[in-house]
Protein backbone atom coordinates (compact mmCIF):
# COMPACT_ATOMS: atom_id res chain seq x y z
CA UNK A 1 0.00 0.00 0.00
CA UNK A 2 1.49 3.33 -1.07
CA UNK A 3 0.59 6.99 -1.32
CA UNK A 4 2.06 7.39 -4.80
CA UNK A 5 -0.20 7.85 -7.85
CA UNK A 6 -1.47 4.51 -9.11
CA UNK A 7 -0.86 3.17 -12.58
CA UNK A 8 -3.92 2.89 -14.76
CA UNK A 9 -5.72 -0.34 -13.95
CA UNK A 10 -9.13 -1.72 -14.76
CA UNK A 11 -10.81 -1.71 -11.36
CA UNK A 12 -13.48 -4.39 -10.87
CA UNK A 13 -16.93 -2.89 -10.42
CA UNK A 14 -20.01 -4.42 -8.85
CA UNK A 15 -23.62 -3.27 -8.94
CA UNK A 16 -24.47 -5.41 -5.92
CA UNK A 17 -26.11 -3.82 -2.91
CA UNK A 18 -24.47 -5.34 0.19
CA UNK A 19 -27.32 -3.90 2.26
CA UNK A 20 -30.04 -5.72 0.31
CA UNK A 21 -32.00 -8.30 2.29
CA UNK A 22 -30.66 -11.23 0.28
CA UNK A 23 -27.05 -10.31 1.10
CA UNK A 24 -27.70 -9.43 4.73
CA UNK A 25 -29.39 -12.76 5.36
CA UNK A 26 -26.87 -14.82 3.39
CA UNK A 27 -23.68 -12.80 2.84
CA UNK A 28 -21.24 -15.57 1.87
CA UNK A 29 -22.01 -15.70 -1.89
CA UNK A 30 -21.43 -11.95 -2.26
CA UNK A 31 -18.30 -12.15 -0.12
CA UNK A 32 -16.90 -14.86 -2.36
CA UNK A 33 -17.68 -12.81 -5.47
CA UNK A 34 -15.95 -9.74 -4.06
CA UNK A 35 -12.85 -11.67 -2.94
CA UNK A 36 -12.56 -13.31 -6.35
CA UNK A 37 -13.09 -10.02 -8.19
CA UNK A 38 -9.94 -8.46 -6.74
CA UNK A 39 -8.34 -6.81 -3.72
CA UNK A 40 -10.34 -3.62 -4.34
CA UNK A 41 -13.82 -3.53 -5.89
CA UNK A 42 -15.78 -0.39 -6.75
CA UNK A 43 -19.38 -0.60 -5.51
CA UNK A 44 -21.15 1.52 -8.09
CA UNK A 45 -24.45 1.81 -6.20
CA UNK A 46 -22.83 3.81 -3.39
CA UNK A 47 -19.61 4.96 -5.10
CA UNK A 48 -17.46 3.38 -2.41
CA UNK A 49 -14.50 1.02 -2.55
CA UNK A 50 -14.87 -2.45 -1.08
CA UNK A 51 -12.17 -4.52 0.60
CA UNK A 52 -13.14 -8.16 1.10
CA UNK A 53 -9.80 -9.97 1.35
CA UNK A 54 -8.14 -10.46 4.71
CA UNK A 55 -4.85 -8.78 3.81
CA UNK A 56 -6.40 -5.51 2.66
CA UNK A 57 -9.02 -5.40 5.42
CA UNK A 58 -6.39 -5.99 8.10
CA UNK A 59 -4.12 -3.31 6.63
CA UNK A 60 -6.92 -0.74 6.51
CA UNK A 61 -7.95 -1.50 10.09
CA UNK A 62 -4.49 -0.94 11.54
CA UNK A 63 -3.57 2.13 9.42
CA UNK A 64 -5.75 4.73 11.13
CA UNK A 65 -3.67 7.59 9.74
CA UNK A 66 -4.64 6.73 6.14
CA UNK A 67 -8.05 5.20 6.80
CA UNK A 68 -9.74 7.44 9.32
CA UNK A 69 -12.69 6.67 11.56
CA UNK A 70 -13.41 10.29 12.48
CA UNK A 71 -15.37 10.82 9.25
CA UNK A 72 -17.74 8.09 10.43
CA UNK A 73 -17.58 4.30 10.34
CA UNK A 74 -20.80 4.15 8.35
CA UNK A 75 -21.75 5.24 4.86
CA UNK A 76 -22.44 8.82 5.99
CA UNK A 77 -19.40 11.06 5.64
CA UNK A 78 -19.10 13.33 8.66
CA UNK A 79 -16.98 15.72 6.63
CA UNK A 80 -20.13 16.66 4.75
CA UNK A 81 -23.06 15.29 6.79
CA UNK A 82 -24.13 15.96 10.34
CA UNK A 83 -24.24 12.73 12.37
CA UNK A 84 -27.60 11.73 13.84
CA UNK A 85 -26.10 11.72 17.33
CA UNK A 86 -22.80 12.96 18.83
CA UNK A 87 -20.07 10.72 17.35
CA UNK A 88 -18.73 7.86 19.42
CA UNK A 89 -15.48 8.76 21.19
CA UNK A 90 -14.31 5.18 20.61
CA UNK A 91 -15.56 4.14 17.17
CA UNK A 92 -15.80 7.51 15.43
CA UNK A 93 -12.69 9.31 16.63
CA UNK A 94 -8.98 9.07 15.91
CA UNK A 95 -5.96 10.16 17.96
CA UNK A 96 -5.61 12.42 19.86
CA UNK A 97 -9.37 12.62 20.56
CA UNK A 98 -9.64 8.85 20.77
CA UNK A 99 -6.76 8.32 23.20
CA UNK A 100 -8.11 9.32 26.62
CA UNK A 101 -11.52 7.59 26.34
CA UNK A 102 -9.90 4.38 25.14
CA UNK A 103 -7.22 4.49 27.84
CA UNK A 104 -9.87 4.86 30.55
CA UNK A 105 -12.05 2.05 29.21
CA UNK A 106 -9.09 -0.24 28.62
CA UNK A 107 -8.18 0.05 32.30
CA UNK A 108 -11.76 -0.45 33.51
CA UNK A 109 -12.34 -3.46 31.25
CA UNK A 110 -8.91 -5.07 31.60
CA UNK A 111 -8.80 -8.80 32.43
CA UNK A 112 -7.59 -8.25 36.04
CA UNK A 113 -10.57 -5.97 36.69
CA UNK A 114 -12.97 -8.49 35.15
CA UNK A 115 -11.83 -11.37 37.34
CA UNK A 116 -14.01 -10.00 40.13
CA UNK A 117 -17.04 -10.70 37.94
CA UNK A 118 -16.14 -14.27 36.99
CA UNK A 119 -17.68 -16.09 39.96
CA UNK A 120 -20.86 -14.00 39.90
CA UNK A 121 -21.37 -14.44 36.16
CA UNK A 122 -20.71 -18.17 36.38
CA UNK A 123 -23.37 -18.50 39.08
CA UNK A 124 -25.86 -16.49 37.03
CA UNK A 125 -25.14 -18.61 33.95
CA UNK A 126 -25.68 -21.85 35.84
CA UNK A 127 -28.93 -20.58 37.34
CA UNK A 128 -30.13 -19.47 33.91
CA UNK A 129 -29.37 -22.79 32.24
CA UNK A 130 -30.99 -24.72 35.10
CA UNK A 131 -34.11 -22.54 34.85
CA UNK A 132 -34.38 -22.92 31.07
CA UNK A 133 -34.02 -26.70 31.27
CA UNK A 134 -36.55 -26.90 34.11
CA UNK A 135 -39.12 -24.55 32.57
CA UNK A 136 -38.71 -25.27 28.87
CA UNK A 137 -37.59 -28.89 28.93
CA UNK A 138 -35.51 -30.23 26.07
CA UNK A 139 -36.84 -27.83 23.41
CA UNK A 140 -36.41 -24.06 23.56
CA UNK A 141 -35.22 -21.02 21.64
CA UNK A 142 -31.48 -20.79 22.30
CA UNK A 143 -31.43 -17.21 21.05
CA UNK A 144 -34.16 -15.82 23.28
CA UNK A 145 -33.64 -18.02 26.33
CA UNK A 146 -29.83 -18.06 26.45
CA UNK A 147 -27.93 -15.85 24.00
CA UNK A 148 -30.14 -12.82 24.62
CA UNK A 149 -31.17 -13.44 28.21
CA UNK A 150 -27.71 -13.86 29.73
CA UNK A 151 -25.97 -10.66 28.49
CA UNK A 152 -29.08 -8.59 29.16
CA UNK A 153 -28.91 -9.72 32.76
CA UNK A 154 -25.21 -9.50 33.61
CA UNK A 155 -23.86 -6.69 31.43
CA UNK A 156 -26.28 -3.91 32.49
CA UNK A 157 -25.59 -4.91 36.09
CA UNK A 158 -21.85 -4.56 35.47
CA UNK A 159 -22.31 -1.12 33.89
CA UNK A 160 -24.48 -0.05 36.82
CA UNK A 161 -27.86 0.36 35.13
CA UNK A 162 -31.06 0.21 37.10
CA UNK A 163 -33.61 -2.54 36.45
CA UNK A 164 -36.10 -0.43 34.51
CA UNK A 165 -36.10 -0.19 30.74
CA UNK A 166 -33.41 -2.72 29.91
CA UNK A 167 -35.56 -4.01 27.08
CA UNK A 168 -34.59 -0.79 25.27
CA UNK A 169 -30.95 -1.83 24.94
CA UNK A 170 -31.28 -4.20 21.99
CA UNK A 171 -33.65 -1.95 19.99
CA UNK A 172 -31.30 0.99 20.55
CA UNK A 173 -28.29 -1.04 19.45
CA UNK A 174 -30.20 -2.32 16.44
CA UNK A 175 -30.99 1.28 15.48
CA UNK A 176 -27.40 2.45 15.99
CA UNK A 177 -25.91 -0.34 13.88
CA UNK A 178 -28.55 0.09 11.16
CA UNK A 179 -27.55 3.75 10.93
CA UNK A 180 -24.07 2.79 9.69
CA UNK A 181 -25.66 1.69 6.42
CA UNK A 182 -27.73 3.57 3.85
CA UNK A 183 -31.10 5.14 4.68
CA UNK A 184 -32.98 2.04 3.59
CA UNK A 185 -36.13 0.38 4.91
CA UNK A 186 -34.28 -0.99 7.93
CA UNK A 187 -33.36 2.54 9.01
CA UNK A 188 -36.85 3.84 8.27
CA UNK A 189 -38.36 1.09 10.42
CA UNK A 190 -36.49 2.49 13.43
CA UNK A 191 -37.50 6.11 12.82
CA UNK A 192 -40.63 6.15 14.96
CA UNK A 193 -38.70 5.10 18.09
CA UNK A 194 -35.41 6.92 17.44
CA UNK A 195 -36.07 9.89 19.71
CA UNK A 196 -37.51 7.75 22.51
CA UNK A 197 -34.68 5.21 22.48
CA UNK A 198 -31.97 7.87 22.25
CA UNK A 199 -33.48 9.81 25.15
CA UNK A 200 -33.64 6.67 27.31
CA UNK A 201 -30.03 5.67 26.60
CA UNK A 202 -28.76 9.20 27.17
CA UNK A 203 -30.57 9.29 30.51
CA UNK A 204 -28.82 6.07 31.61
CA UNK A 205 -25.42 7.65 30.98
CA UNK A 206 -25.92 10.36 33.59
CA UNK A 207 -23.98 9.93 36.82
CA UNK A 208 -27.09 9.88 39.01
CA UNK A 209 -28.61 7.02 36.98
CA UNK A 210 -25.68 4.67 37.64
CA UNK A 211 -24.91 2.54 40.67
CA UNK A 212 -21.74 3.33 42.61
CA UNK A 213 -19.94 0.08 41.87
CA UNK A 214 -20.25 -0.36 38.11
CA UNK A 215 -18.25 0.44 34.99
CA UNK A 216 -20.28 3.62 34.51
CA UNK A 217 -19.41 5.12 37.89
CA UNK A 218 -15.75 4.32 37.27
CA UNK A 219 -15.92 6.27 34.03
CA UNK A 220 -17.32 9.26 35.92
CA UNK A 221 -14.60 8.83 38.57
CA UNK A 222 -12.00 9.01 35.79
CA UNK A 223 -13.53 12.35 34.79
CA UNK A 224 -13.22 13.55 38.38
CA UNK A 225 -9.50 12.65 38.28
CA UNK A 226 -9.06 14.59 35.03
CA UNK A 227 -8.45 11.51 32.88
CA UNK A 228 -11.56 12.51 30.90
CA UNK A 229 -13.63 15.65 30.72
CA UNK A 230 -17.03 15.58 32.35
CA UNK A 231 -18.54 16.20 28.91
CA UNK A 232 -16.85 13.04 27.62
CA UNK A 233 -17.95 10.76 30.46
CA UNK A 234 -21.59 10.17 29.38
CA UNK A 235 -20.47 9.56 25.80
CA UNK A 236 -18.05 6.88 26.99
CA UNK A 237 -20.83 5.23 29.00
CA UNK A 238 -23.01 5.40 25.89
CA UNK A 239 -20.30 3.61 23.89
CA UNK A 240 -20.51 0.71 26.34
CA UNK A 241 -24.28 0.51 26.03
CA UNK A 242 -24.21 0.79 22.24
CA UNK A 243 -21.45 -1.67 21.39
CA UNK A 244 -21.47 -3.96 24.43
CA UNK A 245 -24.85 -5.66 24.17
CA UNK A 246 -25.98 -6.51 20.61
CA UNK A 247 -22.55 -7.71 19.51
CA UNK A 248 -22.25 -10.11 22.45
CA UNK A 249 -25.84 -11.34 22.13
CA UNK A 250 -25.38 -12.20 18.46
CA UNK A 251 -21.90 -13.56 19.06
CA UNK A 252 -23.29 -15.98 21.64
CA UNK A 253 -26.12 -16.93 19.28
CA UNK A 254 -23.54 -17.60 16.56
CA UNK A 255 -21.63 -19.85 18.97
CA UNK A 256 -24.73 -21.86 19.90
CA UNK A 257 -25.66 -22.15 16.21
CA UNK A 258 -22.13 -23.37 15.47
CA UNK A 259 -22.37 -26.10 18.09
CA UNK A 260 -25.88 -27.11 17.03
CA UNK A 261 -24.60 -27.66 13.48
CA UNK A 262 -21.21 -29.18 14.47
CA UNK A 263 -21.97 -31.86 17.09
CA UNK A 264 -18.38 -33.13 17.04
CA UNK A 265 -17.20 -29.70 18.16
CA UNK A 266 -19.74 -29.65 21.00
CA UNK A 267 -18.30 -32.92 22.25
CA UNK A 268 -14.84 -31.43 22.03
CA UNK A 269 -15.94 -28.50 24.19
CA UNK A 270 -17.51 -30.83 26.75
CA UNK A 271 -14.24 -32.76 26.94
CA UNK A 272 -12.17 -29.56 27.08
CA UNK A 273 -14.30 -26.85 28.75
CA UNK A 274 -11.23 -24.64 28.97
CA UNK A 275 -11.62 -24.11 25.21
CA UNK A 276 -14.82 -22.06 25.68
CA UNK A 277 -13.13 -18.76 24.87
CA UNK A 278 -11.47 -20.20 21.77
CA UNK A 279 -14.88 -21.51 20.72
CA UNK A 280 -16.38 -18.05 21.05
CA UNK A 281 -13.60 -16.47 18.99
CA UNK A 282 -13.91 -19.15 16.33
CA UNK A 283 -17.66 -18.51 16.16
CA UNK A 284 -17.02 -14.77 15.85
CA UNK A 285 -14.64 -15.52 12.97
CA UNK A 286 -17.05 -17.98 11.36
CA UNK A 287 -20.21 -15.85 11.61
CA UNK A 288 -18.81 -12.32 12.17
CA UNK A 289 -21.59 -10.62 14.16
CA UNK A 290 -20.15 -7.29 12.97
CA UNK A 291 -20.10 -7.75 9.21
CA UNK A 292 -18.91 -4.39 7.92
CA UNK A 293 -17.41 -1.05 8.87
CA UNK A 294 -16.42 1.95 6.80
CA UNK A 295 -13.29 4.08 6.78
CA UNK A 296 -12.46 7.26 4.83
CA UNK A 297 -9.24 7.84 2.90
CA UNK A 298 -7.29 10.79 4.32
CA UNK A 299 -5.15 11.03 1.18
CA UNK A 300 -4.90 9.51 -2.28
CA UNK A 301 -3.86 5.95 -1.49
CA UNK A 302 -2.91 3.03 -3.70
CA UNK A 303 -4.02 -0.46 -2.79
CA UNK A 304 -2.84 -3.26 -5.10
CA UNK A 305 -2.40 -0.78 -7.99
CA UNK A 306 -5.87 0.72 -7.43
CA UNK A 307 -6.03 4.41 -6.60
CA UNK A 308 -8.54 5.36 -3.92
CA UNK A 309 -9.02 9.15 -3.93
CA UNK A 310 -8.76 11.23 -0.78
CA UNK A 311 -12.11 11.64 0.97
CA UNK A 312 -13.56 8.44 -0.45
CA UNK A 313 -15.42 5.94 1.68
CA UNK A 314 -13.98 2.42 1.97
CA UNK A 315 -16.25 -0.46 2.99
CA UNK A 316 -14.38 -3.21 4.85
CA UNK A 317 -16.10 -6.59 4.78
CA UNK A 318 -14.98 -8.08 8.09
CA UNK A 319 -17.08 -11.19 7.53
CA UNK A 320 -15.49 -11.80 4.13
CA UNK A 321 -11.97 -11.33 5.53
CA UNK A 322 -12.75 -13.81 8.29
CA UNK A 323 -13.51 -16.47 5.69
CA UNK A 324 -10.77 -15.61 3.22
CA UNK A 325 -9.27 -18.97 2.12
CA UNK A 326 -5.95 -17.19 1.55
CA UNK A 327 -5.79 -16.63 5.33
CA UNK A 328 -7.77 -19.53 6.80
CA UNK A 329 -7.53 -23.23 6.01
CA UNK A 330 -10.99 -24.71 5.41
CA UNK A 331 -12.35 -21.24 6.12
CA UNK A 332 -16.04 -22.15 5.99
CA UNK A 333 -15.73 -24.73 8.77
CA UNK A 334 -16.23 -24.05 12.47
CA UNK A 335 -13.23 -25.81 14.02
CA UNK A 336 -12.03 -25.72 17.63
CA UNK A 337 -8.60 -27.01 16.64
CA UNK A 338 -8.02 -23.75 14.77
CA UNK A 339 -6.22 -20.73 16.23
CA UNK A 340 -8.73 -17.96 15.41
CA UNK A 341 -6.80 -15.21 17.18
CA UNK A 342 -6.05 -13.25 14.00
CA UNK A 343 -9.70 -12.76 13.08
CA UNK A 344 -10.98 -9.23 12.51
CA UNK A 345 -14.41 -9.79 14.05
CA UNK A 346 -13.45 -7.42 16.88
CA UNK A 347 -11.61 -5.09 14.51
CA UNK A 348 -7.85 -4.61 14.72
CA UNK A 349 -5.42 -1.89 15.69
CA UNK A 350 -6.25 1.07 17.91
CA UNK A 351 -9.98 0.74 17.23
CA UNK A 352 -10.12 -2.94 18.14
CA UNK A 353 -13.10 -3.65 20.40
CA UNK A 354 -12.09 -2.52 23.87
CA UNK A 355 -14.77 -4.69 25.47
CA UNK A 356 -13.84 -7.97 23.82
CA UNK A 357 -12.62 -9.46 27.11
CA UNK A 358 -16.04 -8.77 28.62
CA UNK A 359 -17.69 -10.66 25.76
CA UNK A 360 -15.29 -13.58 26.16
CA UNK A 361 -15.99 -13.78 29.88
CA UNK A 362 -19.74 -13.85 29.23
CA UNK A 363 -19.25 -16.58 26.63
CA UNK A 364 -17.04 -18.62 28.95
CA UNK A 365 -19.62 -18.50 31.74
CA UNK A 366 -22.59 -19.46 29.57
CA UNK A 367 -20.85 -22.14 27.50
CA UNK A 368 -19.26 -23.92 30.45
CA UNK A 369 -22.58 -23.92 32.33
CA UNK A 370 -24.35 -25.36 29.30
CA UNK A 371 -21.63 -27.93 28.57
CA UNK A 372 -21.92 -29.36 32.11
CA UNK A 373 -25.65 -29.88 31.74
CA UNK A 374 -26.22 -30.70 28.07
CA UNK A 375 -24.86 -33.73 26.27
CA UNK A 376 -26.09 -32.77 22.82
CA UNK A 377 -27.62 -29.72 21.13
CA UNK A 378 -29.22 -29.73 17.71
CA UNK A 379 -31.51 -27.58 15.58
CA UNK A 380 -35.20 -28.45 15.53
CA UNK A 381 -36.25 -25.89 12.96
CA UNK A 382 -34.96 -23.24 10.62
CA UNK A 383 -33.10 -20.49 12.49
CA UNK A 384 -34.44 -17.02 11.74
CA UNK A 385 -32.24 -14.02 11.08
CA UNK A 386 -33.01 -10.47 12.08
CA UNK A 387 -31.75 -8.19 9.32
CA UNK A 388 -29.47 -5.30 10.23
CA UNK A 389 -27.26 -3.13 8.01
CA UNK A 390 -24.13 -3.91 10.04
CA UNK A 391 -24.80 -6.88 12.30
CA UNK A 392 -25.38 -10.51 11.40
CA UNK A 393 -28.26 -10.80 13.83
CA UNK A 394 -30.64 -13.49 14.99
CA UNK A 395 -34.35 -13.63 15.73
CA UNK A 396 -34.78 -17.30 16.69
CA UNK A 397 -32.64 -20.38 17.16
CA UNK A 398 -34.92 -23.38 17.93
CA UNK A 399 -33.01 -26.28 19.46
CA UNK A 400 -33.49 -29.62 21.15
CA UNK A 401 -31.02 -30.65 23.83
CA UNK A 402 -30.24 -33.95 25.51
CA UNK A 403 -29.48 -33.34 29.20
CA UNK A 404 -26.26 -34.83 30.46
CA UNK A 405 -26.64 -38.01 32.49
Amino acid sequence: MTHAPAPAVSLPTSDADPFAAEHLSQPEPLHQQLRQAGPVVHLARYNVYALARYREVHTALVDWQTFQSAAGVGLANFRHEKPWRPPSLLLEADPPHHDAPRRVLREILAPPALRKLRATWQTVAEELVDTVLADRGSQFDAFTDLARAFPLRVFPDAVGLGPEGRDNLLPYGNMAFNAFGPANDLVKADADRAAELSAWVNAQCAREALSEDGFGSRIWAAADRGDLTHAQAPLVVRSLLTAGVDTTVHGLAATLYAFATHPDQWQRLRERPESARVAFDEAVRWQSPVQTFFRTATTDVTIADALIPEGTKILMFLGAANRDPARWLDADRFDLTRDPSGHVGFGMGIHQCVGQHVARLEAEALLTALARRVERIELTGEPRRHLNNTLRSWAALPVTVRPAR
